[in-house]
């Protein structure tokens, strides 16, 4: 049977925990006098909290301490996870879960490769933390998408070639970073936001009968 590395981003991908983002960042930047929309929100898309804040500080054309800056990323990850407090099963992206139950039954390699630091709880309260083999999140890397490094690190746990990996993202960043490891990139999301992955779906649902069977004999 063949082979290849699953590796699949957290957010906008198994769950969509955008809103409770964009609510924590609002309020933060508000906390700043800063105006932030959702259309900004979709820009922090695969991006770290770091970089997040400081596009935040760079649209409100405000700087502050490295103190405040770190209370400030406090900040947002405190009210972030009283947010995700509520998630459940319910939660998960239509036909994930099913995608990868399909993969555990066919033997495939599965990681999770994302920016978030919050990953392992998030897989938790969703009850399907065990179906991933290896977990790399923002714990474990330095480098932000679109630098491919989460997604190396991750197909390089599983014991699988970037060549042999298939990434799934939501975000411009992540399909980037997949594309520059030579991997082959699914989109989630809108066409014409994500025209450089090998392929498009709004949700996994939109998938051909039979996908996880033409993906393996896919080739980049």
């Amino acid at each position: 049977m063949i082979k290849k590395a699953f590796i699949f981003d957290l957010d906008g991908v198994i769950v969509d925990t955008a809103k409770f983002h964009f609510i924590a960042w609002q309020r933060l930047a508000a906390s700043l006098d800063i105006n932030f929309t959702e259309e900004e929100n979709e820009q922090l898309k695969g991006v770290s909290r770091v970089n997040s804040l400081k596009k935040i500080l760079e649209w409100g054309n405000k700087e502050i301490s490295p103190d405040v800056f770190q209370a400030k990323m406090d900040q947002k990850n405190t009210e972030y996870l009283d947010l995700i407090r509520t998630l459940d099963t319910s939660d998960i992206m239509p036909g994930v879960h099913d995608f990868l139950l399909e993969l555990k039954k066919q033997d495939q390699p599965i990681a999770l490769g994302s920016a978030s630091k919050n990953a392992r709880p998030i897989l938790k309260k969703l009850g399907i933390h065990d179906l991933f083999e290896v977990i790399v999140d923002g714990t474990n890397v330095t480098k932000a998408k679109p630098d491919p490094e989460v997604f190396l690190s991750a197909c390089n746990q599983l014991g699988y070639a970037a060549q042999e990996s298939i990434v799934f993202e939501d975000s411009v960043a992540g399909v980037q970073a997949a594309n520059t490891a030579g991997m082959i990139s699914i989109g989630l999301g809108e066409p014409s936001i994500l025209n450089e992955a090998d392929e498009v779906f709004a949700h996994f649902t939109d998938m051909p009968q039979d996908y996880i069977n033409t993906l393996l004999s896919k080739k980049k």
